[in-house]
């Protein structure tokens, strides 16, 4: 899942919050930003906010970080043409949404490689990991409690989107600083891929 809107300002205890995930391409975010359509209880995302979390770390302190980038580095996978399609939210239909997202690769082998790998990375770095399911998605809006049955029509009239796959040649760790104006990525490392 996408990482909690909140975040530390970097140098504050020494520690960052950090996340990993895959940065998407311009095409692709062209089209998800076309999407977003007024709404009432619907906070939409920024293009440059667009993203596939595969792991999120939470705060990370400064003497952690080495390590990890460390670990990171020695993940290997061969790199792989991830599509970007549908459309859901979450918790899943019945209760009142909190996320509208847009899929990308639900049960891509490749994906879930590098997940897993990501993942032993991390576990060898001395991180603590939840054992949530890997849901891989892009997070397009956050919903208030506002937000009614509109949301629903809304993804179920696009239920059938789809946006230009893309090649994932490389994973990037993040660090999220919260500010009034909402959450800001900032990229820390890339990681290539074979």
């Amino acid at each position: 899942m996408s990482e909690p809107a909140s975040g530390s300002v970097p140098g504050e205890s020494g520690t960052e919050r950090l996340f990993v995930a895959l940065t998407l391409p311009a095409p692709v975010r062209s089209a998800l930003a076309a999407l977003p359509t007024p709404m009432v209880g619907v906070n939409w995302a920024r293009p440059e906010q667009f993203h596939v979390t595969l792991r999120f770390l939470g705060d990370v302190t400064a003497g952690q970080r080495p390590r990890i980038i460390e670990r990171l580095n020695a993940v290997r996978v061969m790199s792989f043409v991830l599509p970007v399609e549908g459309l859901g939210t979450f918790p899943p239909p019945g209760r009142p949404p909190r996320v509208i997202w847009v899929g990308t690769g639900s049960g891509h082998p490749r994906l879930f490689q590098l997940r897993q790998r990501v993942d032993d990375a991390l576990l060898s770095a001395g991180l603590d990991l939840d054992v949530r399911t890997f849901h891989p998605h892009v997070t397009l809006a956050r919903c208030t409690e506002n937000a009614g049955p509109a949301v629903s029509e809304w993804c179920s009239a696009r239920r059938d989107f789809i946006a230009p796959p893309f090649r994932v040649g490389s994973f990037e760790l993040y660090a999220s600083e919260l500010r009034p104006t909402g959450s800001v990525y900032s990229q820390r490392h890339s990681f290539p891929l074979q």
